[in-house]
Protein backbone atom coordinates (compact mmCIF):
# COMPACT_ATOMS: atom_id res chain seq x y z
CA UNK A 1 0.00 0.00 0.00
CA UNK A 2 1.09 3.55 -0.44
CA UNK A 3 2.19 6.16 2.07
CA UNK A 4 -0.54 7.73 1.00
CA UNK A 5 -3.04 5.06 0.95
CA UNK A 6 -1.91 4.26 4.63
CA UNK A 7 -1.87 7.96 5.89
CA UNK A 8 -5.68 7.90 4.80
CA UNK A 9 -6.56 4.74 6.69
CA UNK A 10 -4.95 6.08 9.28
CA UNK A 11 -7.10 9.45 9.35
CA UNK A 12 -10.28 7.17 8.93
CA UNK A 13 -9.13 4.92 12.09
CA UNK A 14 -8.58 8.17 14.28
CA UNK A 15 -12.24 9.57 13.21
CA UNK A 16 -13.89 6.41 13.43
CA UNK A 17 -12.78 5.15 16.83
CA UNK A 18 -13.54 8.32 18.68
CA UNK A 19 -16.29 6.40 20.40
CA UNK A 20 -13.83 3.72 22.15
CA UNK A 21 -12.74 6.10 24.52
CA UNK A 22 -16.37 6.97 25.45
CA UNK A 23 -17.33 3.88 25.48
CA UNK A 24 -14.96 2.58 27.51
CA UNK A 25 -15.49 5.17 30.51
CA UNK A 26 -19.12 4.83 30.09
CA UNK A 27 -18.70 0.81 31.43
CA UNK A 28 -16.20 2.45 33.85
CA UNK A 29 -18.82 4.08 36.05
CA UNK A 30 -19.82 0.32 36.91
CA UNK A 31 -16.75 -1.73 36.08
CA UNK A 32 -13.70 -0.55 38.07
CA UNK A 33 -10.50 -1.20 36.43
CA UNK A 34 -10.15 -4.21 34.16
CA UNK A 35 -9.45 -1.94 31.14
CA UNK A 36 -7.74 -4.95 29.79
CA UNK A 37 -10.73 -7.12 30.17
CA UNK A 38 -13.13 -4.38 28.65
CA UNK A 39 -10.72 -3.93 25.98
CA UNK A 40 -10.53 -7.33 24.84
CA UNK A 41 -14.66 -7.68 25.11
CA UNK A 42 -14.49 -4.39 22.57
CA UNK A 43 -12.17 -6.34 20.29
CA UNK A 44 -14.15 -9.69 20.14
CA UNK A 45 -17.04 -7.03 18.85
CA UNK A 46 -15.09 -5.45 16.40
CA UNK A 47 -13.86 -8.66 15.16
CA UNK A 48 -16.97 -10.30 15.04
CA UNK A 49 -15.46 -12.89 17.68
CA UNK A 50 -16.58 -14.88 20.52
CA UNK A 51 -15.15 -14.56 23.63
CA UNK A 52 -14.67 -16.21 26.71
CA UNK A 53 -13.49 -14.38 30.38
CA UNK A 54 -12.81 -17.00 32.75
CA UNK A 55 -11.73 -16.26 36.58
CA UNK A 56 -12.88 -17.29 40.24
CA UNK A 57 -16.26 -15.94 41.29
CA UNK A 58 -16.57 -12.31 42.45
CA UNK A 59 -14.53 -10.70 39.81
CA UNK A 60 -16.78 -8.65 37.80
CA UNK A 61 -17.19 -11.12 34.90
CA UNK A 62 -21.04 -11.08 34.28
CA UNK A 63 -21.08 -7.38 35.44
CA UNK A 64 -18.43 -6.30 32.85
CA UNK A 65 -20.12 -8.13 29.86
CA UNK A 66 -23.67 -6.90 30.80
CA UNK A 67 -22.42 -3.14 31.28
CA UNK A 68 -20.71 -3.84 27.93
CA UNK A 69 -23.65 -5.12 26.13
CA UNK A 70 -25.62 -2.29 27.64
CA UNK A 71 -23.56 0.85 25.49
CA UNK A 72 -24.47 -1.20 22.47
CA UNK A 73 -27.89 -0.60 21.24
CA UNK A 74 -28.40 -4.29 20.31
CA UNK A 75 -30.52 -6.96 21.77
CA UNK A 76 -28.97 -8.30 25.24
CA UNK A 77 -29.81 -12.17 26.51
CA UNK A 78 -28.19 -13.57 29.30
CA UNK A 79 -28.20 -17.01 29.58
CA UNK A 80 -27.55 -18.62 33.30
CA UNK A 81 -25.92 -21.78 32.25
CA UNK A 82 -27.07 -24.76 35.11
CA UNK A 83 -26.44 -28.61 34.85
CA UNK A 84 -30.18 -29.53 34.39
CA UNK A 85 -30.22 -27.44 31.12
CA UNK A 86 -31.40 -28.91 27.58
CA UNK A 87 -30.58 -27.43 23.88
CA UNK A 88 -34.32 -26.31 24.02
CA UNK A 89 -33.56 -23.98 26.64
CA UNK A 90 -31.18 -22.48 24.96
CA UNK A 91 -32.12 -22.78 20.85
CA UNK A 92 -36.01 -22.96 21.22
CA UNK A 93 -37.89 -25.86 20.38
CA UNK A 94 -40.85 -26.59 17.98
CA UNK A 95 -44.56 -26.71 19.30
CA UNK A 96 -47.58 -28.80 18.03
CA UNK A 97 -50.54 -26.42 17.69
CA UNK A 98 -53.50 -29.45 17.81
CA UNK A 99 -56.39 -27.02 16.32
CA UNK A 100 -54.30 -26.47 12.81
CA UNK A 101 -52.62 -29.70 13.83
CA UNK A 102 -48.84 -28.04 12.25
CA UNK A 103 -46.00 -27.18 14.28
CA UNK A 104 -44.68 -23.95 14.64
CA UNK A 105 -40.65 -22.31 15.89
CA UNK A 106 -40.30 -20.75 19.62
CA UNK A 107 -37.33 -19.22 19.72
CA UNK A 108 -34.79 -19.83 22.29
CA UNK A 109 -32.76 -16.54 24.13
CA UNK A 110 -30.00 -17.48 21.82
CA UNK A 111 -32.20 -15.17 19.04
CA UNK A 112 -30.32 -12.23 20.03
CA UNK A 113 -27.11 -10.08 19.14
CA UNK A 114 -25.20 -10.58 22.11
CA UNK A 115 -25.42 -13.74 24.26
CA UNK A 116 -23.96 -13.42 27.67
CA UNK A 117 -23.71 -17.13 28.39
CA UNK A 118 -23.00 -17.25 32.34
CA UNK A 119 -21.18 -19.87 33.49
CA UNK A 120 -20.97 -21.77 30.64
CA UNK A 121 -18.90 -24.66 31.89
CA UNK A 122 -21.81 -25.71 34.13
CA UNK A 123 -23.92 -26.79 30.91
CA UNK A 124 -23.75 -30.45 29.95
CA UNK A 125 -22.64 -31.74 26.79
CA UNK A 126 -25.50 -31.62 24.51
CA UNK A 127 -26.24 -28.02 25.59
CA UNK A 128 -22.39 -26.89 24.29
CA UNK A 129 -23.51 -28.86 20.92
CA UNK A 130 -26.66 -26.52 20.28
CA UNK A 131 -24.26 -23.56 21.16
CA UNK A 132 -21.50 -24.78 18.70
CA UNK A 133 -23.38 -24.15 15.38
CA UNK A 134 -25.01 -21.17 16.84
CA UNK A 135 -21.16 -19.96 17.33
CA UNK A 136 -19.65 -21.09 13.98
CA UNK A 137 -22.37 -20.96 11.55
CA UNK A 138 -24.29 -18.15 12.80
CA UNK A 139 -27.72 -20.40 12.85
CA UNK A 140 -29.76 -22.74 14.64
CA UNK A 141 -31.36 -26.01 14.06
CA UNK A 142 -34.98 -26.53 15.35
CA UNK A 143 -36.81 -29.73 13.90
CA UNK A 144 -36.10 -29.72 10.54
CA UNK A 145 -35.75 -25.72 9.96
CA UNK A 146 -32.42 -24.10 10.05
CA UNK A 147 -33.00 -20.11 11.17
CA UNK A 148 -29.83 -17.71 10.45
CA UNK A 149 -29.16 -15.34 13.32
CA UNK A 150 -29.15 -12.01 13.14
CA UNK A 151 -25.91 -9.72 13.05
CA UNK A 152 -24.15 -9.17 14.74
CA UNK A 153 -24.00 -12.04 16.48
CA UNK A 154 -21.87 -12.67 19.33
CA UNK A 155 -21.24 -15.07 22.57
CA UNK A 156 -19.68 -13.79 25.42
CA UNK A 157 -19.45 -16.51 28.35
CA UNK A 158 -17.91 -16.59 31.43
CA UNK A 159 -16.85 -19.61 32.98
CA UNK A 160 -14.96 -20.59 36.72
CA UNK A 161 -12.32 -22.59 35.95
CA UNK A 162 -12.41 -26.19 35.65
CA UNK A 163 -10.98 -27.23 38.91
CA UNK A 164 -14.27 -25.81 41.02
CA UNK A 165 -17.06 -28.20 41.96
CA UNK A 166 -20.06 -28.93 39.41
CA UNK A 167 -18.37 -27.97 36.00
CA UNK A 168 -18.07 -29.63 32.71
CA UNK A 169 -14.67 -29.30 31.16
CA UNK A 170 -15.59 -27.22 27.53
CA UNK A 171 -15.05 -29.80 24.37
CA UNK A 172 -11.94 -28.43 22.53
CA UNK A 173 -13.79 -28.07 19.25
CA UNK A 174 -16.08 -25.75 21.53
CA UNK A 175 -13.00 -23.52 23.00
CA UNK A 176 -11.43 -23.32 19.48
CA UNK A 177 -14.74 -21.00 18.26
CA UNK A 178 -13.53 -18.42 21.17
CA UNK A 179 -11.80 -15.96 19.47
CA UNK A 180 -10.06 -15.01 22.58
CA UNK A 181 -9.43 -16.26 25.85
CA UNK A 182 -9.32 -13.85 28.79
CA UNK A 183 -7.89 -14.69 32.28
CA UNK A 184 -9.06 -11.62 35.07
CA UNK A 185 -7.65 -11.56 37.86
CA UNK A 186 -7.94 -10.14 41.08
CA UNK A 187 -8.11 -6.21 41.18
CA UNK A 188 -5.33 -4.23 42.94
CA UNK A 189 -5.68 -2.47 46.45
CA UNK A 190 -6.48 0.61 45.19
CA UNK A 191 -8.93 -0.61 42.54
CA UNK A 192 -10.53 -2.85 45.78
CA UNK A 193 -10.67 0.67 48.04
CA UNK A 194 -12.74 2.32 44.95
CA UNK A 195 -14.73 -1.22 44.29
CA UNK A 196 -15.67 -0.65 48.29
CA UNK A 197 -16.72 2.99 47.90
CA UNK A 198 -19.08 2.46 45.21
CA UNK A 199 -20.53 -0.68 45.33
CA UNK A 200 -20.93 -0.48 49.64
CA UNK A 201 -24.57 0.21 49.22
CA UNK A 202 -27.87 -2.38 48.87
CA UNK A 203 -28.85 -0.90 45.45
CA UNK A 204 -26.00 -0.30 43.38
CA UNK A 205 -28.05 -0.29 40.36
CA UNK A 206 -26.30 2.57 38.06
CA UNK A 207 -27.27 3.73 34.70
CA UNK A 208 -25.07 3.61 32.13
CA UNK A 209 -26.04 5.45 28.55
CA UNK A 210 -25.53 3.38 25.30
CA UNK A 211 -22.89 4.93 22.82
CA UNK A 212 -23.15 3.20 19.65
CA UNK A 213 -25.40 1.15 17.39
CA UNK A 214 -25.69 -1.71 15.50
CA UNK A 215 -24.98 0.14 12.58
CA UNK A 216 -22.19 1.91 13.80
CA UNK A 217 -20.72 -1.79 14.73
CA UNK A 218 -21.36 -2.97 11.38
CA UNK A 219 -19.65 0.07 9.71
CA UNK A 220 -16.84 0.21 12.15
CA UNK A 221 -16.35 -3.39 11.07
CA UNK A 222 -15.22 -2.63 7.57
CA UNK A 223 -13.01 -0.35 8.50
CA UNK A 224 -11.17 -2.52 10.85
CA UNK A 225 -11.39 -4.70 7.22
CA UNK A 226 -9.38 -1.78 5.80
CA UNK A 227 -6.43 -1.41 8.41
CA UNK A 228 -3.04 -1.99 6.56
CA UNK A 229 -1.22 -5.43 8.00
CA UNK A 230 2.08 -5.36 6.08
CA UNK A 231 3.47 -8.80 4.53
CA UNK A 232 6.01 -8.79 7.45
CA UNK A 233 3.37 -8.86 9.89
CA UNK A 234 1.88 -11.67 8.32
CA UNK A 235 5.36 -13.69 8.49
CA UNK A 236 5.34 -13.09 11.90
CA UNK A 237 1.81 -14.32 12.50
CA UNK A 238 1.89 -17.19 10.57
CA UNK A 239 5.50 -18.29 12.12
CA UNK A 240 4.03 -17.44 15.84
CA UNK A 241 1.47 -20.08 15.12
CA UNK A 242 3.57 -22.19 13.18
CA UNK A 243 6.34 -22.43 16.33
CA UNK A 244 3.65 -23.79 18.29
CA UNK A 245 3.09 -26.77 16.25
CA UNK A 246 6.58 -27.64 15.15
CA UNK A 247 9.07 -25.53 18.00
CA UNK A 248 11.63 -26.82 16.55
CA UNK A 249 11.84 -25.06 13.25
CA UNK A 250 11.97 -21.88 15.27
CA UNK A 251 15.14 -22.61 17.70
CA UNK A 252 12.86 -24.04 20.53
CA UNK A 253 13.70 -27.92 20.82
CA UNK A 254 13.29 -27.51 25.29
CA UNK A 255 9.34 -27.06 24.71
CA UNK A 256 9.10 -29.75 21.87
CA UNK A 257 7.94 -32.13 24.59
CA UNK A 258 5.47 -29.31 26.31
CA UNK A 259 3.67 -29.77 23.46
CA UNK A 260 0.35 -31.69 22.58
CA UNK A 261 -1.40 -30.03 19.87
CA UNK A 262 -0.46 -26.56 18.40
CA UNK A 263 -2.68 -24.33 17.35
CA UNK A 264 -4.69 -24.65 13.97
CA UNK A 265 -5.21 -21.81 11.13
CA UNK A 266 -8.19 -20.83 12.81
CA UNK A 267 -5.60 -19.41 15.05
CA UNK A 268 -3.72 -17.39 12.91
CA UNK A 269 -7.26 -15.71 11.38
CA UNK A 270 -7.65 -14.58 14.30
CA UNK A 271 -4.43 -13.17 15.40
CA UNK A 272 -4.76 -11.23 12.11
CA UNK A 273 -8.13 -10.37 12.97
CA UNK A 274 -7.90 -9.47 16.65
CA UNK A 275 -4.48 -7.10 16.06
CA UNK A 276 -6.36 -5.15 13.45
CA UNK A 277 -9.39 -4.78 15.96
CA UNK A 278 -6.50 -3.41 18.61
CA UNK A 279 -4.83 -1.29 16.29
CA UNK A 280 -7.87 0.01 15.78
CA UNK A 281 -8.93 0.69 19.39
CA UNK A 282 -5.53 2.12 19.57
CA UNK A 283 -6.97 4.79 17.05
CA UNK A 284 -4.35 3.51 13.92
CA UNK A 285 -4.89 2.37 11.12
CA UNK A 286 -1.98 -0.28 10.85
CA UNK A 287 -0.83 -3.33 12.75
CA UNK A 288 2.44 -3.82 14.74
CA UNK A 289 4.44 -6.69 15.95
CA UNK A 290 3.29 -4.94 19.25
CA UNK A 291 -0.50 -4.93 18.56
CA UNK A 292 0.23 -9.03 17.61
CA UNK A 293 2.11 -9.80 20.67
CA UNK A 294 -0.32 -7.82 23.15
CA UNK A 295 -3.73 -9.47 21.56
CA UNK A 296 -1.86 -12.63 21.34
CA UNK A 297 -1.78 -14.21 24.74
CA UNK A 298 -5.42 -13.92 24.69
CA UNK A 299 -5.90 -15.51 21.23
CA UNK A 300 -3.42 -18.15 21.76
CA UNK A 301 -3.42 -19.52 25.32
CA UNK A 302 -6.68 -21.64 24.72
CA UNK A 303 -5.43 -23.30 21.44
CA UNK A 304 -2.26 -25.05 22.57
CA UNK A 305 -2.43 -27.82 24.86
CA UNK A 306 0.12 -29.18 26.89
CA UNK A 307 1.30 -32.69 27.21
CA UNK A 308 1.44 -34.65 30.37
CA UNK A 309 4.99 -33.88 30.62
CA UNK A 310 4.20 -30.17 30.85
CA UNK A 311 1.09 -30.58 33.45
CA UNK A 312 3.74 -32.51 35.87
CA UNK A 313 6.49 -29.76 35.40
CA UNK A 314 3.97 -27.00 35.97
CA UNK A 315 4.34 -25.42 32.74
CA UNK A 316 0.98 -24.24 31.37
CA UNK A 317 -0.01 -23.27 27.90
CA UNK A 318 0.72 -19.47 28.51
CA UNK A 319 4.44 -20.28 29.51
CA UNK A 320 4.54 -21.73 26.10
CA UNK A 321 2.86 -19.37 24.29
CA UNK A 322 5.50 -16.66 26.48
CA UNK A 323 8.45 -18.99 25.11
CA UNK A 324 6.81 -18.39 21.89
CA UNK A 325 6.98 -14.68 22.12
CA UNK A 326 9.94 -14.69 22.99
CA UNK A 327 12.32 -16.48 20.65
CA UNK A 328 9.91 -15.91 17.62
CA UNK A 329 11.89 -13.03 15.44
CA UNK A 330 10.18 -9.86 15.83
CA UNK A 331 10.09 -7.79 11.96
Amino acid sequence: MAGEGITAINEKVRRESAFVSALLMETQKVVVGQRELLERLLVGILANGHVLVEGVPGLAKTTAVKTLAETLQARFQRIQFTPDMLPADLIGTTIYDPRSATFSVKKGPVFANIILADEINRAPAKVQSALLEAMQERQVTIGDQTLPLQDPFLVMATQNPIEQEGTYPLPEAQVDRFMLKVRVTYPSVEEEREILKRMAFTDRRIAVNRIVSLDDILRVRQVVDEIYVDEKIHHYIVDIVEASRDPESHGLKDIRPLVQYGASPRATIALALASKAYAFIQGRGYVTPQDVKSIGMDVLRHRIIPTYEAEAENKTSEDIVRRIFDEVKVP
